[in-house]
């Protein structure tokens, strides 16, 4: 049996699904290319069928990706499967992932069939995904329940037909780790052309041990991994991949086993995914937590001092944080702005050096010193930066008092024009929001989640915002970055702004599209 592991990412479906709000196809395509440095096998960038959007970002990801095999979910319904085909065909290698669920409470309560009608339905599935693509994978949804008997009859059944992965998934994160693996121990004793085809596993975290899980599948066979970036995904999340690759490199020596993670990438690809999608990381969270390198024990402290590996079983360094926090000022060149993002491991096509250097001049006059940290802050939101954008901030001047009434003032490029508009309200951002409201002529979005954090450290760090607004019944995410607390919410209210236009033209595209196809 191979000593290598496959590991295959879902953070773009079943992470992404899980959000409070959607990504756009941008955001998307940044964690697609995030996932892609980092060396995952295959990338499940979303469902297709399930809408115009989730199509169009399959598509994009389909064309771009160019390294690692990508992957559209489909139910066991030929117009899911179609979807998937249309959307992957660009891309130079694709994997069509279709699933049915098999256990006795999902097959009698939800799917209202008998398990023979399943058999078929999941065969006949395979074979028309085998007319896109040689690469197809089934899924026995809620495995971890499915009666052994029949799982066995279904997984032989699935090879038959010719899937050629088979994934077995704790859907529920029901199973124990012991109980889990003897599951895969009984599939490779009992299946008789389990040998053509590679067992896969996708482990969910309701009772915390999907790594636990994904961990003893592996050592009963199992050679893919389905997990997702910190974990996310739906309930309590999936098999965080960062620890799954982690666990497999630090003890390779006792397990013989391998994968092709870059773990180099991992705290940046991590951080990526937070960000983007409006999760935190808890701090003490395994490998990427703020927390996971840090000792404050002074006997700790002494230990790592004397021999770093007292108390650390991996180095900080071998998973991409880099410890070192260099200081800039206003005095400092592009050069040295280039040097500390080589430094922390970003290429030049990753950003512009001139739109770097201006945002970091203007913030070096604010606050004087600037970290790593706040690089890492100014690239991101360089990054983010909508092209051609419909919604553009020009000014803004707001106030607020104990004795005064909050009011703001906005100057803003709508299209092709300027508008200028002033409000009140219930204190500054308040203000602004409702002056941007006046501009646009409408209250386009509904604010219902609005959280501030601090990117750095000191009264003097970056305010990022991240928001979430409601617009035709789709929720979106909406970000910015500021030293001012007001310009930072009004920057991720125009963000989410200029995502709803985009949104807007998405939909009219695949209308335009279907009316065409319909003459």
């Amino acid at each position: 049996m191979s000593n290598q592991v496959k590991i295959f990412d879902t953070t773009l479906r079943d992470g992404e699904q899980a959000l409070p709000a959607s990504l756009t196809v941008k955001e998307k395509l940044q964690i697609a290319f995030a996932i892609e440095r980092l060396g995952v096998d295959i990338i499940e960038a979303g469902f297709p069928v399930s809408s115009p959007g989730d199509f169009a970002s399959v598509q994009s990801i389909a064309r771009e990706i160019k390294n690692a095999t990508v992957c559209g979910l489909s139910r066991a319904l030929e117009k899911d499967i179609d979807a998937c085909g249309e959307a992957l065909k660009v891309a130079d290698q694709f994997r069509i992932h279709t699933f049915i669920a098999t256990s006795d409470i999902h097959v009698g309560a939800k799917l209202k069939k008998s398990q023979h009608e399943i058999v078929e339905m999941a065969v006949h599935a395979i074979k028309h995904a085998r007319r896109y693509t040689d690469d197809v994978e089934f899924s026995c949804e809620d495995a971890g329940r499915t009666h052994i008997d029949y799982l066995c009859r279904m997984v032989e059944a699935a090879i038959t037909a010719g899937a050629t992965t088979v994934n077995i998934p704790d859907t529920v994160g029901y199973t124990m780790p012991t109980e889990f693996g003897g599951i895969i121990k009984n599939l490779f004793n009992r299946v008789p052309n389990i040998d053509k085809a590679t067992i896969s596993v996708h482990c969910h975290n309701d009772l915390g041990l999907a790594v636990a899980n994904s961990l003893a599948a592996v050592e009963n066979g199992a050679r893919q991994v389905e997990a997702t970036i910190n974990g996310i995904g739906e309930r309590a999340g999936n098999c965080s991949l960062e620890e799954i690759a982690m666990i497999l490199q630090t003890r390779q020596a006792m397990l013989g086993l391998q994968t092709n993670i870059n773990s180099h990438e991992i705290s940046r690809t991590s951080k990526l995914v937070s960000q983007l999608c409006n999760m935190p990381v808890q701090a003490n969270k395994a490998i990427v937590g703020t927390n996971a390198f840090s000792h404050s024990s002074g006997i700790h402290q002494d230990g790592v001092l004397k021999a770093q590996n007292t108390y650390e079983i991996m180095t900080p360094e071998s998973v991409g944080i880099n410890k070192n926090n260099l200081n800039l000022t206003s005095r400092s060149g592009r050069h040295v702005i280039k040097h500390r993002l080589t430094e922390l491991g970003y290429k030049e096509s990753d950003y512009d050096l001139e739109a770097i250097y201006a945002a970091f001049l203007k913030l070096a006059d604010k606050k004087g010193q600037v970290f790593d940290y706040d690089l890492e802050a100014l690239l991101f939101f360089d990054q983010q930066k909508q092209e051609q954008a419909h919604f553009e901030l020009l000014y803004l001047q707001a106030n607020s008092g104990r004795e005064i009434i909050p009011s703001a003032t906005v100057k803003m490029r709508i299209g092709e024009i300027e508008i200028t508009e002033s409000a009140v309200g219930n204190g500054p951002v308040d203000a602004a929001f409702n002056a941007i409201t006046k501009a646009i002529g409408h209250s386009r979005v509904d604010v219902v989640d609005f959280k501030l954090d601090s990117k750095g450290e000191g009264a003097d760090a970056l305010a990022q915002v991240s928001l979430i607004a409601e617009y035709n019944g789709r929720r979106f995410n909406g970000i910015g970055l500021a030293t001012d607390i007001v310009e930072s919410g009004v920057k991720a209210l125009i963000y989410v702004l200029n995502n709803t236009h985009l949104a807007d033209q998405i939909d009219q595209q695949k209308k335009q599209q279907i009316k065409i196809a319909g003459v």
